[in-house]
């Protein structure tokens, strides 16, 4: 199956949004138990900070240095970073190479990067502050394509806990959040 991976940015982004609208304790724990509500959310903007800077050939270490410190109103930041990142995905050619940390990659393998980065701590958000945890369908469709071809690496990798136990027949989404390390059905993992 094709996807369209800038409507499928977009839908993430707007699921994240609809969660970051939601949040009354920014202290609280999150799926991973290092990071508070305030700390995921930072993480996500702060990804978002560095798209449009990556796209136009930065690296990272350049992008962090070009990039402002955030300020305390995380809800105006989350909605200035993710305008910011989908209004470089939309005009950057398709053809265009990204220097990651680890590597040079399309500018499409850094989309379904970050899409599937931004689901998954759709997830983690709505877990910590008692949201709807449940992601679009064909997101989680998509992302599945990004990360059960690294099943066996994404625990080695550093960037997940330890894929959790969870029978072959379970939902997607529940499938989808055991490789990346988390318990779909209510253990926080740290």
């Amino acid at each position: 199956m094709a996807f369209d991976w800038l409507e499928l940015q977009r839908r993430a982004h707007r699921g994240f949004a609809t969660r970051v609208a939601a949040v009354t304790e920014w202290d609280a724990t999150t799926p991973d138990t290092e990071w508070s509500v305030r700390d995921l959310v930072v993480h996500v903007i702060e990804e978002q900070q560095w798209v449009p800077h990556l796209l136009a050939g930065s690296s990272i270490a350049a992008a962090k240095k070009e990039i402002d410190p955030l300020r305390d109103d995380l809800r105006s930041e989350w909605r200035l970073y993710s305008f910011a990142a989908m209004t470089a995905w939309e005009s950057t050619p398709r053809a265009t190479m990204v220097r990651l940390s680890r590597d040079i990659v399309t500018m499409e393998d850094y989309l379904r990067e970050q899409v599937s980065d931004v689901a998954i701590h759709t997830w983690d958000l709505a877990r910590a502050i008692g949201a709807d945890e449940q992601l679009d369908s064909e997101l989680v469709d998509a992302v599945w394509t990004v990360f059960e071809p690294q099943k066996d690496t994404l625990a080695a990798s550093g960037l997940f806990a330890s894929p959790v136990p969870i029978p072959d027949d379970a939902p997607l989404q529940a499938r989808l959040l055991a490789i990346t390390g988390r318990d779909p059905h209510g253990r926080i993992i740290g």
